[in-house]
């Protein structure tokens, strides 16, 4: 990140930005460098070389989310070309666990930022509705990397979930409605990590 003095300005500046600790900001950049081939900006093919994406049925969609201007704060629709770290740090800043000094409203604006982290994964035209078709299809694709499920029984249990989905709400979900009834009372840390980046979530606490 530059000379020290210069990197030692741009470590403080990004930790007012993201609040990662100095640490957590240089093991973050130790990993860019390794995905972007020690690059200053990386690329949608630099994900090709991460061994444990390979097999993932949604691999496509955790691409896409790196690079989707709504989840770096960039605009309301498209895709980014290319991300440099600190666009990296924002995306990456979604997955740290909720801080419990927090109070209450600042708690629920966290959860809040990740559940529309996963909204825009599931929106996959940045219309800002999720329909039900588009919810199936992910839940369909998440159990087709399960070797134990056949086809058909993917199918039949991703048509349950959409039919309970269904059920609080008319036919396509919004992010600050419907989005989160279907995940009130779930730990969203539980479901958000980063294993495939080999850092896992308590990698990022404090």
């Amino acid at each position: 990140m530059g000379t020290a003095h210069a990197a030692s300005e741009e470590v403080r500046e990004l930790q007012g930005k993201t609040d990662f600790s100095s640490d957590q900001i240089e093991h973050l950049h130790w990993r860019f460098k390794q995905l972007s081939g020690d690059q200053p900006i990386i690329r949608k093919e630099n994900f090709n070389n991460v061994p444990d994406l390979e097999l993932n049925p949604i691999r496509s969609k955790i691409f896409r989310a790196f690079f989707d201007n709504r989840n770096l704060r960039k605009g309301p629709s498209g895709l980014a070309d290319e991300i440099n770290f600190e666009d990296f740090l924002t995306i990456m800043s979604y997955f740290r666990p909720i801080d419990t000094t927090m109070g209450e409203e600042q708690v629920e604006l966290s959860r809040k930022e990740k559940l529309r982290f996963l909204f825009h994964m599931y929106n996959s035209d940045s219309d800002g509705r999720i329909t039900l078709g588009e919810y199936q299809n992910v839940v369909e694709e998440l159990l087709s990397g399960n070797p134990h499920i056949e086809k058909e029984s993917a199918r039949s249990i991703a048509d349950g979930a959409t039919m309970e989905v269904a059920s609080v709400c008319m036919g396509q979900m919004e992010p600050d409605q419907d989005f989160l009834k279907i995940w009130q009372g779930i730990n969203i840390e539980t479901k958000m990590n980063v294993r495939f980046l080999n850092m896992e979530t308590m990698a990022l606490c404090h």
